[in-house]
């Protein structure tokens, strides 16, 4: 977060203890932790609520692009009519056998 390297955290360390004394030092280094760490879940939660946000705003969009239709759902959707008899494959075939029989068998003496 901060590129803060040895050295310079020693003389911030140095110049904490000579401002305010060996004394008071740890109490306020405690409630400097104390703070840094409440200021850092309170960060941590805010970008959790605006990620949890942005999903919640993407998945509205979704949701609204769904509604306003797929073009292959409403093709998928469309009743299949059956094309006119006279257009059909097997209009010239026999007018009372149907295509799931079989055809019949003409007997050859050999």
């Amino acid at each position: 977060m901060f590129d803060i390297g040895f050295w310079e955290l020693m003389v911030v360390g140095v110049v904490a203890l000579v401002v305010i004394g060996p004394k008071d030092l740890p109490r306020v280094a405690r409630l400097a932790g104390l703070w840094l760490g409440r200021a850092r879940r309170t960060l941590a939660t805010v970008k959790d609520e605006i990620d949890r946000e942005f999903k919640a705003q993407e998945l509205q969009d979704i949701l609204k692009k769904q509604a306003q239709g797929n073009p292959l759902q409403r093709i998928l959707e469309e009743p299949v009519v059956p094309p006119p008899a006279a257009s059909r494959p097997d209009a010239d075939a026999e007018p009372g056998r149907h295509l799931s029989e079989p055809p019949e068998r003409i007997a050859t003496k050999s």
